[in-house]
């Protein structure tokens, strides 16, 4: 297996330096000069050794000589982008950086979770303007391949951060935990704000996808500055987004048949004449809104602050649940008989037993009396619709500058909370009956965060070294907070019909009943999610405080090292300290060598060890009813489960930069990263009869549902490399910047437990993301008009939870736009196309796991392609036209 690996490492490297050679060679290929470099704007001649302010405390470090690999991503590249999310921006720009559509899984599709490097996103520390940025209140429990590579995690929204709020974006492909704290194991992503005191800028966008001319996209943003005087400013930021759906699936086969032979019914098919379960993106609307401030109040001091307002609306269709039946034959030729909804086809006796009768016991019904059937709700079926509401407020204040002997402070202090209010329409709670709600609220997930940060750094002068000391180091005190607030009764409770009705029917004689069977008992709470019960419902917290020290500098002339250490101390599990080293040798001005080496560590959040939430799920295609318990839980500890531990890390990386011409800039990373005791979810253990009976609690998943908990589970290792070229240059009269960037990203299970770990979650975890993933650009420019061309490869990929034994193909995407600027270049037009020629993954293959039904092409639940939409979405091409001003 090593060898294998080291093998394919080594074509990974050819490959990437023949593609290389090739792009420059033939500038004929490309995109608008981004993909993750230490980059380019679309239309300037960008400088690429900008100053970088992460993974370093000097303040002189530029991308080509830090010892850490850096991208450096502008604002203009940013809002280049024609998504109004964050998650789609990056992963345009940043080959390592992987996030999936979400189709349908659950409240996972309201907060998306990334994952850089093949870890999860709560192993990336996000921070806004060097301040630690804080998580979602979605811990990620939903068991979908959506999720496997961050299955598990809290990782930070990066979705409530407005593009045009951004001066550039730092990602530090590095660990970085001893130098920031926890979570920074796979790199850190710094938002740098934009701080202009003068100017304004507003930018509007209208697209659609080209089939059906669906998901209409608009957007309008706003940035402006002002200067309070000459020793203050103000930037604000503003930004309101509406995407309609997609729809990309089929309609379900019952649907179909019940379209056929109840021709009267169709048009009350839930979402007639779309599919009756939708496969694609889920409408939203939202804004979001970021202030940037500060002001002089010394020559070598400044006061300032920062603050982040967003709250979005996503309205997610749910499964469908079919009134009917029927057997089908599927493209292999097997028959299958699909059923309807439990509940719709259940009737429930209103009709009690008699009082004190002795053959009519007082908890039986008489089988002739009135009767109900959700029927009369929904003659036709129905499909919940899943609503997540999102909320997150931030702020920083702080205070620095520097003494007249040459020591640096900066004291800050940082509030932030996120919520996620989720709700239900158009569903039911079955055990009700026809006492039943419709709609339903199920409670808060809350996240509160508090920081306080000293960070101190001082210049010392040694003889004999080629530069001063940098000497750093600081405190950190950090609490966080999770909370489950309760949801409506019917959310989560087991109604009167949660046990089997015993039917009794009238004989001959008056008064006389014989027993005549039973009827189906129904499962408590709302059908497709459960909400959060008094019981579940609680705040937990955790209190941490931290010390570090680091020491960076030049040795000699063209030898550069640093080192850092950090202890950080957590109320809940104890203590745990770790370190980096890394350094730069420049042998010569064209060429440098780069290494690194380090720990790193994730502490389990609050949200991980208390999380309880019953989610329906489809696992291989299969509907099960699914609880996620704490590790402190009775059914948790039945199962297996035990206290969670901190993940711990070892951070291995080497480098070389490469400038051959003025105008050229080459870098090369290869890196390892080992992750000990990894924080996810457990597979699913099956409720049988007797586990109910040794667990009563159960009854809330049922017999033949799903029991999963957090767990450190299992260790695994990941090997890559980062190739990021870049080139400027005159062509055709005008400037040419041509950008390539590749990544080589595998991890593979090296330890776990079994009992908990599933083989199709370990082939996840490797393959989900595709292993391999270029992306050559191009920006051309010449006068008021510039053309941006980008070209996107992907390699194969697996989803085992989902599709059993299938591997999904390679593909490509070409992005192309085209703008001009005019009114003295106040105003710039812009048209262009994401996926040009339309690329779809693969389509869903026949298997028994997941058989294809030829009257609708689709699988039993209406899927065509996977879905996660794989690495760039199910949805095909977009067109879109954009509108900027700028004075």
């Amino acid at each position: 297996m090593k060898t294998s690996r080291k093998a394919l490492l080594a074509v990974s490297v050819y490959a990437s330096a023949a593609a290389v050679a090739a792009l420059f060679a033939t500038p004929a290929l490309a995109a608008d000069a981004q993909a993750g470099a230490a980059a380019s704007t679309a239309n300037d001649n960008t400088n690429v050794d900008q100053v970088v302010v992460i993974g370093t405390r000097r303040s002189d470090r530029s991308v080509t000589t830090s010892p850490s690999p850096v991208d450096v991503i502008s604002n203009a590249e940013l809002q280049q982008q024609p998504a109004g999310n964050m998650l789609d921006q990056i992963r345009n720009i940043v080959p390592s950086f992987f996030v999936p559509q979400n189709t349908i899984s659950d409240a996972s599709s309201f907060v998306r979770a990334p994952s850089l490097r093949g870890l999860p996103g709560d192993e990336v520390l996000v921070m806004l303007n060097g301040k630690r940025y804080n998580r979602s209140a979605l811990v990620q429990v939903y068991t979908g391949g959506d999720t496997g590579l961050s299955f598990g995690s809290q990782g930070s929204d990066l979705s409530a951060i407005p593009a045009i709020a951004v001066k550039n974006l730092e990602v530090l492909r590095d660990g970085a935990t001893a130098q920031y704290g926890t979570d920074a194991i796979a790199g850190v992503l710094n938002y740098g704000l934009r701080d202009n005191s003068r100017g304004v800028e507003v930018d509007a966008r209208y697209g659609q996808y080209y089939q059906n001319g669906d998901g209409q996209s608009k957007q309008i943003s706003a940035n402006a500055g002002f200067g309070l005087g000459e020793r203050a400013f103000v930037n604000i930021s503003g930004e309101y987004d509406h995407d309609d759906g997609t729809s990309r699936g089929a309609t379900r086969p019952l649907a179909a048949l019940l379209a056929q032979t109840n021709p009267n019914l169709a048009s009350q098919i839930p979402n007639y004449p779309l599919p009756a379960q939708i496969w694609g993106s889920s409408p939203s609307h939202g804004y979001k809104l970021l202030a940037n401030a500060g002001i002089d109040v010394t020559e070598n001091s400044k006061l300032y602050g920062f603050i982040n307002y967003a709250w979005s609306h996503t309205n997610e269709s749910f499964n469908y649940r079919p009134v009917n039946s029927g057997t089908f034959l599927d493209s292999a030729g097997v028959s299958h008989t699909l059923n309807p909804n439990g509940a719709l086809a259940n009737t429930f006796y209103l009709t009690p037993c008699p009082a004190a009768n002795a053959t009519c016991p007082a908890t039986g019904f008489i089988s002739t009396g009135s009767t109900f059937s959700f029927q009369s709700l929904y003659p036709a079926g129905f499909t919940p619709r899943f609503i997540g509401e999102t909320e997150e407020l931030y702020g920083t204040v702080g205070y620095k500058g520097k003494t007249g002997f040459g020591l640096s402070y900066d004291l800050s202090g940082t509030l932030s909370r996120n919520t996620l209010d989720l709700s239900m329409t158009g569903s039911l709670s079955p055990s009700y009956g026809p006492n039943s709600q419709t709609s339903f609220k199920f409670g808060n997930l809350i996240q509160k965060e508090t920081d306080v940060n000293l960070d101190l750094s001082y210049p010392w002068a040694v003889g004999g070294l080629a530069s001063p000391v940098t000497l750093s180091g600081g405190a950190e005190y950090r609490r966080e907070s999770y909370t489950q607030t309760a949801g409506d009764v019917q959310s989560y409770g087991a109604g009167p019909y949660a046990v089997a009705q015993q039917l009794y029917a009238p004989t001959a004689t008056p008064g006389v009943y014989t027993f005549a069977g039973t009827n189906n008992a129904m499962s408590p709470g709302a059908s497709g999610y459960g909400g959060t019960s008094p019981a579940a419902a609680g705040t937990w917290s955790q209190t941490s405080y931290a010390l570090y020290g680091d020491a960076e500098a030049d040795l000699v002339q063209n030898f550069s090292v640093g080192a850092a250490v950090r202890y950080e101390h957590y109320d809940t599990f104890g203590g745990t300290a770790v370190f980096k080293i890394n350094g730069i040798y420049k042998f010569t001005d064209q060429f440098s060598f780069r290494a690194t080496v380090g720990t790193g560590f994730h502490a389990p959040s609050p949200g991980q060890s208390n999380d309880e939430i019953l989610t329906t799920n489809f696992v291989a295609g299969n509907q099960v009813q699914t609880g996620t318990y704490p590790v402190t839980s009775a059914i948790a500890q039945y199962y297996g489960a035990s206290t969670l531990k901190p993940e711990k890390s070892t951070n291995v990386g080497a480098g070389v930069i490469f400038k051959p011409t003025p105008s050229t800039v080459i870098t090369a990373d290869a890196y390892y990263i080992k992750v000990n005791n990894r924080i996810g979810i457990s597979q699913n253990f099956t409720v049988l009869a007797g586990d109910v009976i040794a667990q009563p609690a159960l009854a809330a998943v049922g017999v033949g549902g799903a029991v999963n908990y957090f767990t450190n589970g299992f260790d695994t290792e990941t090997h890559g490399l980062d190739v990021v070229a870049t080139h400027h240059t005159e062509a055709l009269g005008g400037r040419l910047n041509l950008t390539f960037a590749y990544n080589y990203n595998v991890s593979n299970v090296t330890k776990f437990d079994p009992a908990v770990i599933s083989a199709a979650q370990i082939t996840d975890v490797a393959r989900l993301a595709p292993a391999h993933r270029i992306v050559a650009s191009a920006n051309w420019s010449m006068g008021p008009w510039s053309v941006n061309a980008r070209e996107n490869f992907y390699s194969s990929w697996r989803d085992e939870v989902d599709y059993p034994g299938q591997k999904f193909g390679a593909k490509g995407t070409t992005d192309l736009d085209v703008s001009y600027a005019f009114g003295g270049e106040h105003y710039t037009f812009t048209a262009g196309v994401l996926n040009l020629f339309n690329a779809h993954p693969d389509r869903i293959a026949q298997s028994s796991s997941n058989p294809i039904y030829p009257i609708t092409g689709s699988t039993a639940d209406g899927q065509i392609y996977p879905r996660s939409g794989g690495p760039f979405g199910i949805n095909g091409g977009f067109w879109y036209v954009r509108l900027r001003a700028k004075y």
